[in-house]
């Protein structure tokens, strides 16, 4: 079975001067969270509910992930803020490793349709959380409206 690096387990260096690992280095999952910014946990979670599965596993069972593997990672972290349900995660990982697949064609041509209506709802949702936005700064300067009014 496959090893982590000596820099994935416990002491690892880590921060802005850690190294970067190359595209063929394994991580433990504390090391995986910490670069996608995700918690451990929710690693765990997406794992049991299937939208990502660790590259190896140590002889000890500890889960390792690769480069690819934070990528998914971090397609789901940019896709749950804009409200994606789990299935629409599932769903646009298998259609990106299916344009990372697929050659030329109509079964290519339906792949890339399929991902412009993830990008339409993507960006409907993100102006839905600008309008969100904007009604909250408007309620925060109102506060500091009265605070201010009243000696605050």
């Amino acid at each position: 079975m496959a090893r982590p690096d000596r820099a994935s387990g416990p002491g690892a260096h880590s921060g802005p001067d850690a190294p970067v690992p190359g595209p063929g280095r394994l991580m433990q999952i504390g090391e995986a969270a910490e670069r996608v910014g995700l918690s451990i946990r929710t690693i765990r979670h997406y794992e049991d509910v299937g939208l990502i599965v660790p590259s190896a596993r140590s002889e000890g069972g500890f889960r390792l992930y690769t480069e690819a593997d934070l990528d998914r990672l971090a397609v789901v972290r940019r896709m749950k803020p804009l409200g994606f349900t789990l299935d629409e995660m599932r769903d646009l990982l298998v259609l990106l490793d299916g344009l990372d697949t697929v050659a030329d064609g109509e079964h290519r041509a339906a792949l890339v349709d399929r991902l412009a209506m993830f990008h339409e709802a993507a960006d409907a949702r993100v102006t839905a959380l600008r309008d969100e936005l904007a009604v909250a700064e408007g309620f925060a300067a109102t506060l500091r409206a009265r605070l201010d009014r009243h000696g605050g």
